[in-house]
C-alpha cells in the first residue's frame, strides 16, 4: 500500500515553499505517483491537490493536531483506486489507533439526482450523475476494514468524512439526506468550526506516525473470490463491498429502474472495464438486491465456461437459482418488457444474430441479437471489455451498444470503470500489455515493475510449469494458458486427454472441450476453479471471464516479433473459428485480443514464454533480463 506521507504540519509547510520548483506539493506528490504506482496526474489533479491539501493541513494545525499523518493519494490494497486522505492518529478515547477517510471535493453548488439522495449532480461538472461523497467514503471505509489487517475487527478504528470546503451550507443542503451512517460526515465551509471539533474529537494531539506506519505495512487479507461467494450474494449482498464507480454503475441501475417502470419506458446501462475491474461484482450484486426485491431479474452471458460455473455454484441444490442465470441466445421469442433488468455479462460476447445452425426455420431472422436483449428487459445492463473480442461475428463494444439504444430513442447511461482492480491493482500492467500488442498507440515498451504484480519470462515450458507449480503449492490459484497453436483431440476410447500441446520434449493436454470430467480433469466450465484443471493449458474460450492469482502464458507462433514490433502470423493459428471468409485484418485484430485476455487473467502475477526465439529474447529484453546492446 502506498500514499505520499507527511504530519499535517510539514504539509502545511510544503504547501507554502515556493523557494525551488521541485518543493511544490502538487509536484511532490505528482513525482511519488510516478515512481510507486506508475501514474502520470493530470493537470487537473494537480490543481486540485494545490487547493485543496493546504487547507486540510491547516484546519489539523488550527485544531491542535499538527502531528496527525496525512496520506495523499492512499492507494487502497488490490485496487488502483485511491483515496484523497486518510489520516493517522491516535484515538483520542481508546489510546488506540485512529483512522479518518477524507474525500475533499471542490463542488460549489450540488443537488439530489432526480430525488435519489445516493446520486449527485455537481454544478458545472460535465458527465451525468456523481455517487454521493458520503456514501463514496463509507464505501472506502469499509473496504478498508475487509482488506487491512490492521483496522480488522476494528471497524470503530476508521472513519470516514466528505469535506465540500468550497460550498455553502445552503448551496448543497440536501445532500444531507443522504448521509445515513454514523460511520460517515459531511462538512461544508459553512461547517469548519464543527469540522474541526470532529478531529478533536477523533485524534489526540499525539503523532500519527506509528499508526501510519502500520497501516501501511498491515497484511492484506486475499478478497473474497467471485464464484466461492456467489451463492451467498444472490441471498447476502454485503459480501462485496463496491467502490466508486462501481457503486455509481450499480445506484444508476436501481435508479433506472424505478423510473422505467414507472413512466413505462426502457433505459439502457452500459459499463465497461478492463479485466479484474468489478464487473461481474457489479452484476452479482445486482442480481442480489433485484431478486430481493422482487424484480423480474435475469443474468445472461455469452460464455459457456462462465454462465455454466454460475449455474453451479450459486445454484447448487436449487434450479430457481439456476434457470435466473441464461445465455444471449436465450432471448429470441422472449416476452418484450417481460423482464425489470436483464444484466448481460461479458457482453463483449455478444453476436450479430443469435441464429445458428441449429436454429429451426420458424426461428430465423435478420433480427440482431443486440435488438433483442434490449427488448427483453426494461433496464437492459450491459457490462464488457472492448479488448476481449476474440471471435468472428462477435460485436459487443460500447459504441455499437449505444447506436442500436439511441436509433431506437432509448436513455442510455455510461459508466466506465477504468482505474479499478485492474489485474491486482497493477493498472501499469495491463496498460504494458496493450502497448505491447499494439492495442494502444506508442509501441512495445520496457516493464518498470510494480509492487503490487509480478511479470517475468520463462525460459522453457517445463521452466514455466515448475514456477507455476511451485506457486500452486504455495497455497495460490495458478494455471497455465496459451494461443490457440496446437490442435484440440476429443479424448481417446480411454478416457484420457491427448497431449496436444507440444513443444520439444514438453507437452501437456488442452482442457476439456466438454461439461463432462475426463479422468481426473474437470469439465471445461470448471477448468479454472476446479482442483486438477492446473494439469491441462487452457485456452482462451474457457479462460476467457476467469482470474486466478499466477498466470503462465505460451505465445505460440501466431504472434511473433519482426522488425521492432509483434506480428501476427494467421496461418500458424490452429482455431476453426478462424475461416476463410474471415478478413485478414479482423483476424490480426482477433489474435491480439485473444493475447490480451490470456495475458490479464493473473491477479498477482504472470509469466510468459514464446515458442518463438526471437520473440523469447524481446519479450527478455522488455521484462530487463537482458542487458541491450
Amino acid at each position: 500500500m502506498t500514499a505520499f506521507r507527511h504530519s499535517a504540519e510539514s504539509l502545511a509547510k510544503l504547501a507554502t515553499d515556493d523557494s525551488v520548483p521541485e518543493k511544490r506539493l502538487s509536484e511532490a506528490i505528482a513525482e511519488h505517483l510516478r515512481r510507486t504506482v506508475r501514474v502520470n496526474p493530470s493537470p487537473a489533479e494537480r490543481r486540485s491537490w494545490d487547493r485543496s491539501l493546504p487547507l486540510l493541513a491547516r484546519d489539523l494545525v488550527d485544531a491542535g493536531l499538527g502531528a496527525v499523518e496525512m496520506l495523499v493519494e492512499y492507494q487502497l490494497p488490490l485496487t488502483s483506486k485511491r483515496a484523497d486522505v486518510v489520516l493517522a492518529g491516535v484515538d483520542r478515547r481508546t489510546a488506540g489507533d485512529a483512522y479518518v477517510v477524507v474525500e475533499l471535493k471542490q463542488w460549489s453548488r450540488a443537488e439530489p439526482f432526480e430525488d435519489n439522495p445516493r446520486l449527485v449532480l455537481v454544478e458545472g461538472m460535465a458527465g451525468g450523475p456523481k455517487l454521493h461523497p458520503a456514501l463514496q467514503v463509507e464505501d472506502y471505509c469499509d473496504y478498508i476494514s475487509d482488506f487491512v489487517g490492521a483496522v480488522e475487527g476494528h471497524d470503530d478504528a476508521i472513519r470516514g468524512v466528505a469535506y465540500l470546503h468550497n460550498a455553502a451550507d445552503l448551496d448543497i443542503q440536501d445532500l444531507y439526506a443522504g448521509v445515513h451512517s454514523e460511520r460517515t460526515r459531511l462538512f461544508t465551509k459553512s461547517r469548519r468550526g464543527a469540522f474541526l471539533d470532529y478531529l478533536r474529537e477523533q485524534f489526540a494531539p499525539l503523532p500519527g506516525a506509528d499508526a501510519a506506519d502500520r497501516l501501511l505495512n498491515s497484511a492484506v487479507r486475499p478478497s473474497k473470490q467471485l464464484l466461492k461467494l456467489a451463492a451467498q450474494e444472490i441471498r447476502d449482498r454485503e459480501q462485496f463491498v463496491l467502490l466508486a464507480e462501481q457503486r455509481l454503475a450499480y445506484e444508476i441501475v436501481l435508479n433506472s429502474v424505478g423510473r422505467a417502470r414507472g413512466a413505462d419506458s426502457k433505459e439502457v446501462v452500459i459499463v465497461s472495464g478492463g479485466p479484474g475491474s468489478g464487473k461481474s461484482v457489479i452484476a452479482l450484486s445486482l442480481l442480489g438486491e433485484l431478486s430481493r426485491q422482487g424484480r423480474p431479474v435475469m443474468h445472461a452471458t455469452g460464455s459457456r465456461s462462465f454462465t455454466e460455473t454460475l449455474r453451479r455454484v450459486p445454484g447448487k441444490g436449487s434450479s430457481k437459482v439456476k434457470n435466473l442465470f441464461k445465455y444471449f441466445n436465450s432471448f429470441m421469442t422472449a416476452e418484450r418488457n417481460g423482464l425489470d433488468v436483464l444484466i448481460c455479462d461479458e457482453a463483449h460476447r455478444i453476436r450479430e444474430t443469435s441464429q445458428n445452425r441449429y436454429t429451426p426455420a420458424r426461428l430465423r431472422s435478420d433480427r440482431r441479437q443486440v435488438d433483442e436483449l434490449i427488448d427483453a428487459a426494461r433496464v437492459p445492463v450491459f457490462l464488457l471489455d472492448e479488448h476481449q473480442v476474440v471471435r468472428p461475428g462477435e460485436m459487443g463494444t460500447v459504441s455499437e451498444i449505444r447506436s442500436h439504444a439511441e436509433a431506437r430513442g432509448f436513455r442510455v447511461h455510461e459508466v466506465s470503470l477504468d482505474g479499478q482492480f485492474r489485474c491486482g491493482g497493477s493498472r501499469a500492467y495491463e496498460e504494458w500489455v496493450l502497448r505491447l500488442l499494439g492495442l494502444l498507440p506508442g509501441g512495445p515498451a520496457l516493464w518498470h515493475g510494480d509492487d503490487h504484480f509480478e511479470v517475468s519470462p520463462a525460459e522453457s515450458p517445463q521452466e514455466l510449469e515448475t514456477l507455476l507449480r511451485a506457486k500452486l503449492d504455495e497455497g495460490y490459484s495458478a494455471r497455465m494458458t496459451a494461443g490457440y497453436c496446437w490442435p484440440w483431440s476429443n479424448p481417446l476410447q480411454d478416457d484420457t486427454l491427448v497431449h496436444d500441446v507440444q513443444i520439444g520434449d514438453w507437452s501437456r493436454p488442452w482442457n476439456v472441450k466438454s461439461e463432462r470430467a475426463v479422468g481426473e480433469a474437470p469439465a471445461s466450465s470448471l477448468w479454472a476453479t476446479q482442483d486438477g484443471g492446473f494439469e491441462q493449458v487452457g485456452c482462451v474460450y474457457t479462460a476467457q471471464g476467469f482470474e486466478y492469482d499466477w498466470n503462465g502464458v505460451i505465445i505460440g507462433p501466431d504472434l511473433v516479433y519482426r522488425d521492432g514490433r509483434l506480428v501476427t502470423v494467421r496461418k500458424a493459428s490452429k482455431d476453426p473459428a478462424l475461416t476463410r471468409s474471415t478478413a485478414d485484418e479482423q483476424a490480426d485484430r482477433l489474435i491480439r485480443n485473444t493475447y490480451k485476455v490470456l495475458l490479464t487473467r493473473g491477479m498477482v502475477g504472470t509469466a510468459l514464454f514464446s515458442t518463438d526465439q526471437e520473440t523469447q529474447l524481446f519479450l527478455r529484453e522488455l521484462m530487463g533480463h537482458i542487458s541491450h546492446t
